[in-house]
């Protein structure tokens, strides 16, 4: 990783390709240092002496600049980069356009880019970026129209055009930057390099992102995971319904596709993800006012029942609580309200209310030891002042530490009421929602906050037979391994039932007479995937009927697929899935973040319920036992209908070891558990379904 300040600390800047020509990039560039940057601005064009009254130099090596950015065609640029490094300039923002989006060409150009880069120790935002900005030093190395107004959080965009309109969007409603990023092609530096530069900047107290995706997921989350400690990161990821678009021959490849590999890996990153570009610059003004919510409790205050009522459906829909208040503060209430206020939460103050009136409800309300957070909602009335109103919350946020959103519901005169309280760190809304949802992303920093990381447990492991299991693959046509592989998991202490794989009747028959009692039997073939289909599963076989059965089921397969390999049949203890649940656990190996962990309802139902969550490898035991509270048939596993609760902690035992096979061994692609039924007395995997790649053994 590559802590990048360079980048935004420039005290000389040179922009390679500088000119005056109207509508180009770069006497945009030129037009936007030249008017705000505090530094020295140094043009360089070989073609012309002077750009905007500045004198130019015919070459980068010639500017001891700081940052170079770099306007010039793709084959220029690259050259532009190899001068930048002979000259020791560390730190090029590359606006050209011309690399990886264009086809071959470009990637190759862009591969050339990377590797004059790595080999020059170079910082490089982009190619095919807008540029960069930071306000402290009214830097805008961008051709963007408007400039960035001063202030407290960082963003990132992989949309250049994203910026500019952000830029336009922010700066008419005061929401200030301390720098902002367009990454572009990401060829060096990426967004974990930004995330960990604002994280160690004490400017930054907000990190913002709009991400279309992570090209390094496991570096993304090991970075964030760090700086999330102390520094809020909110993310909008687009591209949300590529989810279970790729193709996968496991259940566990099929649902946890590109969207939930994202969804787990911000999650475990502990990176707040927004839904909106609103949300996402709701949200990053809520956490720049410093103040966390110590309960989940919200009181709302206002002079309006309709809005009180959308800002109390918006609490139950979020993580929070309408507060209870004690019954010290409701005659506090009482006290300062009207006879016709209501008292309880919402508190109306009624239509006729003053500033002075609101101020004296939240002053009761914001003492209750029940309230984490207060949300004030006000409509205009002839005896309502804004600017009062504002005036008066500005000073209960000087007293008080209770997070405070506020809605003032009108028109153009709310403009300089929410600068009033802008200033104070507390942000403004129309809508109720959008307030509560912005507290909401307090909550959720607070329990980012309070985390506490456990490393992954290490179990006591036959690693030796597992990879001599997996290293079956070798010999074969393909690499599908099924129930021949069962001791795979007893190998890493996952319990399974007494049986074998059998290659004659014979052999069954005496291993069902040693087994004792009616057992399962399966027909072995990694060319059959869905044995039930064929009729290759019989259940409840009788001692006197095994080796029928084995015939049957070897004459149903010859059948079905005539080429099909047959490794024989599995004989196996009946586990009665009615004396517990059938869940299922597995691993999907993702580009980006690596072994994604699946848990939830199995058996039949997997992929009609799609009830399962997802968890990015290795897991610790407390992110294991939240995978099972995270699924709608937690109360299946809880006793629900008369039954006995399941032995839950065998489950996240399951999960735990499950994790360190599959990280233990990159080659496992994808891996189905299924079903893994789970009893009063423990878990037994009845079932497995893998595929490996040989190629990484």
């Amino acid at each position: 990783m590559v802590r990048v300040p360079g980048v935004f600390d420039a005290e000389r800047v040179a922009v390679v390709g500088a000119t005056e020509r109207e509508g180009s990039v770069g006497a945009a560039v030129m037009e936007n240092l030249i008017e705000d940057f505090d530094g020295e601005v140094r043009p360089v064009n070989p073609s012309v002496d002077q750009v905007f009254g500045l004198s130019c130099v015919d070459d980068v090596e010639e500017t001891n600049a700081d940052l170079a950015v770099v306007v010039v065609p793709p084959k220029a640029a690259i050259e532009v980069l190899e001068s930048a490094g002979d000259a020791g300039i560390e730190n090029l923002v590359v606006i050209t356009a011309g690399f990886s989006e264009v086809g071959s060409e470009g990637v190759a150009r862009e591969a050339e880019l990377r590797e004059i880069a790595e080999s020059n120790g170079l910082n490089v935002v982009g190619p095919n970026c807008l540029g960069v900005v930071s306000t402290p030093s009214g830097l805008n190395a961008t051709f963007s129209p408007r400039n960035a107004l001063p202030g407290r959080m960082s963003f990132m965009s992989q949309s250049g055009a994203l910026v500019t309109a952000i830029l336009a969007w922010a700066g008419d409603r005061g929401l200030g930057f301390k720098d902002i990023v367009s990454l572009g092609n990401k060829a060096v530096l990426d967004e974990a390099d930004f995330v960990e530069t604002w994280g160690d900047d004490p400017d930054t107290d907000v990190v913002l992102g709009y991400l279309e995706g992570i090209d390094d997921g496991t570096g993304f989350v090991e970075t964030a995971r760090e700086v999330t400690r102390e520094t809020p990161v909110v993310v909008l990821k687009s591209g949300r319904t590529e989810a279970g678009a790729r193709a996968a021959s496991s259940h566990t490849g099929a649902i946890a596709g590109s969207e939930a590999a994202y969804e787990a890996g911000l999650e475990k990153a502990g990176v707040i993800r927004a839904d909106s570009t609103e949300e996402l610059f709701d949200f990053g003004a809520m956490l720049s006012g410093g103040d966390l919510p110590e309960a989940d409790g919200v009181a709302v205050v206002t002079n309006a029942g309709g809005p009180g009522v959308i800002a109390t459906d918006a609490i139950g829909d979020a993580d929070l609580e309408l507060a209870t208040f004690a019954d010290e503060t409701r005659e506090r209430l009482r006290d300062a309200l009207p006879s016709t206020a209501s008292v309880h939460n919402p508190v109306d103050v009624i239509g006729d209310a003053p500033a002075e009136r609101f101020d004296a409800a939240l002053d009761a309300v914001l003492s209750d030891p029940d309230v984490g957070a207060a949300a004030v909602i006000a409509c205009p009335t002839a005896v309502l002042s804004f600017d009062r109103l504002a005036e008066t919350i500005a000073g209960l946020k000087e007293r008080e530490s209770v997070p405070l959103a506020v809605c003032l519901m009108g028109g153009s005169a709310v403009e300089a009421p929410s600068e009033t309280l802008s200033a104070v760190g507390t942000p403004t809304y129309f809508d109720p929602t959008r307030a509560i949802r912005s507290l909401d992303a307090l909550r959720q920093y607070r329990s980012i906050r309070n985390r506490t990381y456990e490393p992954p447990e290490t179990f006591d492991v036959d690693r030796g037979t597992a990879r001599s299991i997996l290293e079956r693959v070798e010999t074969q046509d393909d690499n599908r391994l099924g129930i021949e592989a069962m001791d795979l998991l007893d190998a890493y202490g996952i319990e399974t039932p007494d049986g074998a794989v059998v290659d004659s009747p014979g052999a069954a028959r005496a291993l069902a007479e040693r087994i004792g009692g009616d057992v399962v039997m399966k027909i072995v073939s990694p060319d059959i995937l869905h044995k039930t289909d064929i009729g290759g599963v019989e259940v409840g076989v009788s001692i006197g009927d095994v080796e029928d059965t084995y015939e049957t089921l070897v004459s149903r397969a010859r059948r079905y697929q005539p080429d099909a390999r047959l490794l024989g049949v599995q004989v196996q203890e009946l586990i009665d899935p009615e004396a517990g649940v059938e869940t299922i656990v597995g691993m999907n190996r993702d580009p980006q973040f690596g072994p994604l962990l699946l848990f939830g309802l199995g058996g039949v139902f997997v992929e009609v319920l799609e009830d399962t969550t997802v968890r990015i490898a290795p897991v610790s035991e407390p992110e294991a036992a939240d995978m099972l509270t995270d699924i709608d048939s937690t109360p299946l596993l809880r006793g629900a209908r008369g039954r006995e609760p399941v032995d839950e902690a065998g489950i996240v035992e399951t999960i735990q070891r499950l994790s360190q096979l599959v990280t233990d061994f990159p080659a496992i692609v994808e891996l189905d558990i299924n079903p893994l039924v789970a009893t009063a007395d423990g878990v037994v995997a009845v079932d497995i379904r893998l595929t490996v790649d040989p190629e990484t053994l």
